[in-house]
């Protein structure tokens, strides 16, 4: 039995349902066959007045299969293209025959789903903000290979059509009605089939209805062709533009750029072949490997609740407390009540708690002024938060967020304080950066119900958190901190307690390695490049100073008398520096008057001058590759590490975590994934290259020695 559903009717209309076996229709070697089949069978078909694609799954169409793709090596690209140009031959032949061709989209149709419906002549959606609609390949390393860089170049222009492909938009049916990508909305799916069959026999004696535009005599691209001066400047300024955002680390954007534009020059069935070598040269490199491998596998693992216990039952939180309404509770207020929760913001003054309120106020607004949100559900949101001074309202509170300053005993005596008005199942939570929980948790009455809780700034833009359990965390606790994180939407990572968890303690050894190049008199400058040269959102130095040199100075203090300073790695050097920059020139960061940089009142920022006076050495004989892969292989050592020592507890967590969490570069997939497609064996050989260089912090873990010994990767 066929997986598509072949019906047709007394008109001479033929819908296509599609029901692959599995969860989802997706384009695999199944859909292959079967797309053959049902196209080789409506080009036999008498009385054909129109065809109506369908779905019986509650997503239309999910793309192509990235097991597969996975799978290629470079010895396989003969094949794949011959295989890709087969597939796009079949919808090739499903847009020209001769009656219209209707798509009716019940659910998400992205990448290849998409590609599908462009090569029909008409596409109804279901008026639903759930249904998806667009062409993410790019946020993989691959480029929209079933012909949509062509289409979308053919049916919008190249203007219109870049930002999709470039950025992998993904967008709700209302919005793709206005940009022109589907043509009609319906309110139900049932509406769906009878609608697209409507519209077929509406065309009856419209020979147009069945021929793509781009096929029609006389078609003309829209926005003007590539000899039009306005085109001619957009492809002529694209390129270097790409380039200063991808810092050449990321070839599928200038893969998808290079398709576009050729897109544009030639006719439609060259193009698709052009694009079908571009997606065969991207489907083997190491950047597709790495991206598919964390951002959607391990992403979607997470995501399903890969890091989280098993028997404990689902839970929903109804209220919560965010103690501190500063920049990290305000965040988190804001987080919460946008999904329904009621929060209590309590600071220590009625006026400090409204001010944390107000933050989401801003935040509203923006969102109603751009119609992304109405006004009357503005004010459901902010009727949510109650900021207070008090105590009021903490007993019914089945999660407290303790986000006041990273200081242990501040934390504990809030602890001690408030804990005892929660009622016995709350769970408390500490939205602490480093400070271990299982120190934290010796001021609670309830240790197996503390757990950290540890949110990225600014909150309502950064979708990462690291749930830390300490020595006596239940299970059940942590399910319940798991799946508030879900319900707030943000993807939660699972870590064992540890001083900095994974994150912060992953993400100072790039901060440690900028101030030891600067130490060995490193042009400043120079080291900056580096960090972003390898794919760092910023350099070392400018983080320093982001994250305040002030606050760090402060914390080392903490740290000692916690008996845990230098804990896994000698930061003496840094902690040199760092103090000597406090303590002797009052350089505390950004907030605090300038640090490593000098800020300017428009914005602008530069290298404070005396450091090329205190640091700076000339003629210093400087390795740049090495200085890319000290900054990069300081990260991956301690991400290692911390897997080693059971810190983390998976791999999956470790890639999301260092990509979502400190911005790890986006090609490597995530700082472990970076060892499987660099090798491990090599890796380790470069690491034992840089200790005997620059010293043992680049020796590599016992974890590394033995899978390359085993010829294992991490998974």
């Amino acid at each position: 039995m066929s997986v598509f559903k072949y019906e047709k009717d007394a008109d001479g209309i033929v819908t296509v349902t599609m029901d692959m076996s599995g969860p989802v229709n997706a384009m695999n070697e199944e859909y292959r066959a079967a797309m053959q089949e049902t196209v080789d069978r409506l080009e036999q078909e008498t009385g054909l007045t129109g065809v109506v694609i369908a779905s019986a799954k509650k997503v239309f169409f999910a793309g192509g299969d990235l097991h597969d793709l996975l799978a290629v090596q470079p010895q396989d690209q003969d094949a794949f293209m011959a295989q890709n140009l087969s597939i796009k031959g079949d919808l090739r032949r499903l847009e020209k025959l001769p009656v219209p061709v209707v798509a009716a989209i019940n659910g998400a149709a992205l990448g290849g789903g998409f590609e599908l419906c462009l090569a029909c002549n008409h596409r109804i959606a279901w008026a639903d903000r759930g249904v998806q609609l667009g062409l993410p390949e790019v946020t993989l390393g691959l480029l929209p290979g079933g012909g949509g860089v062509v289409r979308m170049v053919k049916l919008l222009g190249l203007e219109k059509a870049l930002p999709y492909l470039l950025e992998g938009t993904r967008i709700d049916p209302a919005r793709a009605l206005e940009a022109g990508l589907v043509d009609a909305l319906v309110e139900g799916p049932e509406q769906l089939v009878p609608a697209a069959k409507d519209w077929i026999r509406g065309q009856a004696g419209n020979s147009d209805a069945a021929i793509q535009p781009w096929d029609r005599k006389g078609y003309r691209l829209p926005g003007g062709d590539v000899k039009s001066p306005h085109i001619a400047q957009l492809i002529t300024l694209s390129a270097p533009m790409l380039f200063k955002k991808t810092r050449g680390l990321l070839p599928a954007p200038e893969a998808i750029l290079d398709c576009a534009v050729e897109a544009a020059r030639l006719d439609l069935d060259t193009a698709l072949r052009v694009e079908a070598r571009g997606l065969t040269r991207l489907v083997v490199t190491p950047e597709a490997k790495n991206m598919i491998s964390t951002f959607f596998f391990a992403m979607n693992r997470l995501n399903r609740g890969g890091s989280r216990p098993q028997d404990p039952p689902k839970s929903r939180v109804e209220k919560i407390a965010v103690l501190g309404a500063g920049m990290m509770g305000q965040g988190i207020a804001y987080a919460a009540a946008m999904a329904g929760v009621e929060v209590v913001l309590k600071d220590v003054s009625q006026e400090a708690a409204e001010k944390g309120k107000a933050y989401s106020q801003r935040l509203l607004d923006k969102r109603v002024d751009k119609g992304r949100m109405s006004a009357e559900q503005r004010e459901a949101v902010l009727a949510r938060i109650h900021p207070t001074a008090g105590t009021e309202g903490l007993a019914d509170c089945e999660l407290v967020v303790e986000a006041v300053f990273e200081n242990l005993e501040l934390k504990q005596a809030l602890t001690r304080e408030l804990e005892p008005l929660l009622g016995d199942n709350a769970v408390w939570g500490s939205n602490t950066s480093s400070l271990p929980i299982s120190r934290l948790a010796e001021a609670s009455a309830r240790p197996a119900n503390f757990i950290g809780i540890h949110f990225f700034s600014p909150v309502d833009k950064m979708p990462l958190v690291e749930i830390i359990c300490g020595e006596q965390t239940s299970e059940a606790t942590l399910a319940r901190a798991y799946d508030f994180a879900r319900q707030i939407r943000k993807t939660p990572i699972v870590v064992n307690d540890s001083l900095g968890f994974f994150t912060s303690r992953t993400f100072g050894t790039y901060l440690d390695e900028g101030v030891r190049m600067l130490r060995e008199g490193v042009h400043p400058v120079q080291i900056e490049s580096a960090g972003k040269a390898v794919g760092m959102p910023v350099g070392p130095l400018a983080v320093y100073d982001e994250v305040s040199l002030e606050l760090t100075h402060k914390a080392e203090e903490t740290w000692r008398e916690m008996g845990v300073l230098d804990q896994f790695s000698d930061n003496r050097l840094t902690r040199e520096v760092v103090t000597r920059m406090v303590e002797e020139f009052g350089r505390g960061g950004r907030h605090h008057g300038g640090g490593f940089y000098e800020y300017a009142e428009d914005g602008s920022k530069h290298i404070w001058p005396r450091l090329f006076e205190l640091y700076y050495q000339p003629g210093l004989d400087v390795d740049e590759q090495d200085l890319r892969e000290r900054l990069l292989f300081r990260q991956v050592i301690e991400a290692l590490r911390c897997l080693e020592s059971g810190v983390l507890r998976s791999v999956d967590d470790g890639n999301i975590g260092s990509i979502m969490g400190i911005g790890a570069p986006t090609w490597t997939g995530g700082l472990i994934q970076f060892v499987n497609t660099y090798g491990v064996e090599r890796f380790v050989k470069r690491c034992e290259a840089l200790a005997a260089a620059y010293g043992e912090r680049f020796a590599p873990p016992a974890i590394a020695r033995d899978k390359a010994a085993a010829g294992e990767v991490f998974n």
